[in-house]
């Protein structure tokens, strides 16, 4: 079954930048709601960022002001620009679409029972 494919995770000093993609395919990609994730080790999934149909961006509090999501539709391609990294942000980074057009990253979350296949998600750990 197709899924979306997460990369660009790695490792990165504490207060560095890295920028994560998601690539999708016709029957993954949407041009409405997507947003990503990310678990940490141990811990539940939770959402970090979101964006809509319209280009509107939402962000967990945790993220706010360091993170920046992005989409290219053309493409198929979702971004996630991450900036002054802290240890914290240490976690496997997934991505997510709905079937909606309008929503935020509270949203993504309600929803999150509902996706079914993940992809592999991509390792971003922090060093300090």
């Amino acid at each position: 079954r197709a899924k979306l494919v997460e990369s660009g995770g790695g490792s990165v000093p504490a207060g560095g930048s890295l920028t994560l993609s998601c690539t999708g395919s016709e029957d993954t990609y949407t041009d409405g709601v997507m947003g990503w994730f990310r678990q940490i080790q141990g811990k539940e999934r939770e959402g970090v960022a979101a964006i809509d149909a319209d280009g509107k961006t939402s962000y967990a509090d945790f993220v706010k002001g360091r993170f920046v999501i992005t989409k290219d539709n053309a493409k198929k391609i979702l971004f996630l620009q991450m900036n002054r990294v802290v240890a914290a942000d240490t976690a496997v980074y997934f991505c997510a679409a709905a079937d909606l057009r309008y929503g935020t990253i509270s949203t993504m979350a309600r929803l999150l029972p509902t996706f079914g296949t993940w992809g592999q998600g991509t390792q971003v750990t922090v060093s300090t």
